[in-house]
């Protein structure tokens, strides 16, 4: 994610609060791979699939790593993308990696893990909808 500008990694942080608006623009101006990434954070297996589709594996991988799966863990890891693996560790408040966070100055990432905690705190789940 470093090769992302700092304001359009701020972007993709507004998206993970519910910033329509934003995720507009950002799928409209050439990041519909920030855009989908966000929806999967948000839930949405059908943007799972178009990362998946559209050659951002590494992304659909750290979304599985946030929501715990230790195989898509191990992926980020072995193929080298060991910021997002560190990042969907922030998202789950781990301290060691928010720590490395802090260590390595890297604020914009920081931010988008607490953008994230709080929209997952944030949620109700009702079992008689579909969540997407």
């Amino acid at each position: 994610m470093l090769e992302y500008e700092p304001k359009i990694l701020l972007a993709f942080a507004e998206t993970l609060s519910g910033n329509q608006e934003i995720f507009n623009w950002l799928m409209q101006n050439g990041y519909p791979e920030l855009g989908a990434l966000s929806m999967c954070m948000r839930g949405s297996e059908d943007a799972f699939a178009w990362l998946m589709k559209n050659g951002f594996p590494h992304f659909g991988a750290f979304d599985r790593a946030v929501d715990g799966d230790p195989k898509a863990f191990i992926w980020l890891h072995k193929n080298d993308f060991q910021l997002l693996a560190i990042l969907a560790e922030a998202c789950n408040a781990k301290p060691e990696a928010i720590d490395y966070l802090n260590r390595n100055n890297l604020p914009i990432f920081l931010l988008i893990a607490r953008k994230f905690i709080a929209f997952r705190d944030n949620q109700t789940f009702d079992h008689h909808k579909k969540h997407f």
